[in-house]
């Protein structure tokens, strides 16, 4: 497995252009939300009497993910995540629809990383890695 910096730095070879790096501080957090929504909406599970909604299925390996590579990285996607699903949840608690809400987020936040990676001249990273979807939030979050 990679290790932190060479995961970032090989996201950081198709997003050198300023404008796709700006399109990405907005849109790749979005995204993350946006997901954490869809997640939420799925039905969820009765286990051993216990309702547990998809999206702690999910952030289990996620985060364990992180964890693998560094403590630092884990505690900020730690609560990046907690806030995500925090403003879900919100959203369904003032009865809006999570799952619209969510899907045009996603629809409308893609369309402009795509526009970023036009403007780029570079395809998304993930083209390559699927694992690069979880390395952009940390590489933005790290950016300066």
């Amino acid at each position: 497995m990679r290790d932190l910096s060479q995961w970032l730095a090989d996201y950081g070879e198709s997003h050198q252009n300023p404008i796709n790096q700006k399109i990405h501080k907005v849109a790749v957090p979005g995204i993350f939300l946006s997901v954490v929504g869809l997640i939420w909406s799925i039905p969820p599970i009765a286990l051993y009497g216990i309702i547990l909604n998809w999206v702690w299925v999910v952030a289990v390996p996620v985060l364990i993910f992180y964890f693998k590579l560094s403590l630092s990285v884990f505690l900020m996607m730690l609560g990046f995540i907690l806030a995500c699903i925090s403003l879900i949840w919100s959203i369904e608690l003032m009865q809006a629809p999570v799952f619209l809400v969510s899907l045009v987020l996603f629809a409308v936040l893609w369309m402009l990383q795509f526009i970023g990676h036009k403007i780029e001249g570079k395809k998304p990273s993930f083209l390559d890695d699927v694992m690069f979807l979880l390395i952009g939030p940390v590489w933005v979050f790290r950016k300066r």
